[in-house]
């Protein structure tokens, strides 16, 4: 592995610039699906501005304590993500690139006061019924602790194998579930009907600092083939999560499949149930919840399924 050190995190839209100007004629690469990259990046001792961190809470609805939530690392260190994607070795362009599933885990609270060590690298390349995917890891540390670990699971569709890596003892086909298909519409009435508007959604792009076009741009948004802007899949897991403040254990797993966007404006439905095991597992675990985030109109339609669960 080639491990970068780097001095502060990157700034995200340059990094966005970066990927697009990689897709010009000439002065773009040209990537190979070989097999796993090697170039990692990171950061030692990034510290927490309260003023960004009250933003992403109000931003998300999680609550803002000497504590950050459980989704706050994320936004932190997906610059170096962005910036991992941009390497020479990356089997494909960060433009485009689906971002399909999330899994946090949290061994212990990360303080506000804590210094954190940032580190983010590409793993499991492996074939996909619509192209290829890959897993992007990140690891927060503390004074050489791991105290949170993400694995961001990004499909880029009509991707394919070299040639030679499709020959040489390429990984089996993954669908990228993480819970063995879609869950059925839950009996009842939600737990919260949400109202999700454009301006909410711009809101958390200034507080993330991820202002792709295909949530703050509509004219954005159709050149990538939506009909307008759409929700970040994570301020969805982050407003899910929402739902279970002061019922979070310290060490937790929070996982999260993406499926329809939220287009914008939105009225969603949000289901949160106590380990009925709807998402996998036959009775649920002590101590887990079982959430999904439906089209209030259309309940057939789902937008996000997790589980957060114990470790």
């Amino acid at each position: 592995m080639a491990h970068h050190d780097l001095p502060a995190i990157p700034d995200l839209m340059a990094e966005y610039r970066n990927a697009a100007r990689d897709l010009l004629p000439v002065v773009g690469t040209t990537r190979r699906a070989t097999g796993d990259p090697s170039t990692s990046y990171g950061v030692r001792g990034v510290t927490i501005d309260p003023a960004h961190l009250a933003a992403y809470t109000q931003a998300t609805g999680l609550r803002l304590g000497n504590t950050v939530p459980v989704t706050y690392p994320y936004v932190l260190a997906f610059p170096l993500a962005i910036k991992v994607m941009g390497a020479p070795d990356f089997p494909f362009n960060a433009v485009g690139a689906v971002h399909l599933t999330n899994v946090i885990e949290r061994h212990r609270p990360i303080a506000l006061t804590d210094a954190l060590d940032i580190k983010v690298h590409a793993e499991n390349l492996r074939p996909h019924r619509k192209g290829l995917l890959i897993d992007m890891v990140t690891e927060v540390t503390v004074d050489g602790e791991l105290a949170w670990r993400q694995t961001s699971g990004f499909l880029a569709k009509g991707a394919k194998l070299s040639g030679t890596a499709a020959s040489h003892g390429a990984r089996p086909e993954d669908d990228g579930s993480l819970f063995g298909g879609h869950p059925e519409i839950p009996g009842g009435t939600p737990t919260a009907q949400w109202r999700v508007t454009p301006a909410e959604i711009k809101r958390y792009a200034q507080a993330s600092g991820d202002k792709n076009p295909i949530h703050v741009s509509a004219l954005g948004a159709k050149a990538f083939g939506f009909p307008t802007t759409i929700a970040h899949g994570m301020w969805s897991a982050a407003a899910m999560l929402s739902g279970l403040e002061g019922r979070i254990a310290d060490a937790v797993r929070y996982s999260v499949e993406f499926a329809k966007p939220v287009v914008l404006p939105a009225r969603v439905s949000y289901y949160a149930q106590a380990g009925t095991g709807s998402t996998g597992g036959a009775d649920g675990a002590a101590g887990a919840w079982d959430l999904q985030l439906r089209k209030t109109s259309k309940p057939a339609t789902l937008h996000a399924v997790a589980r957060l669960e114990a470790l």
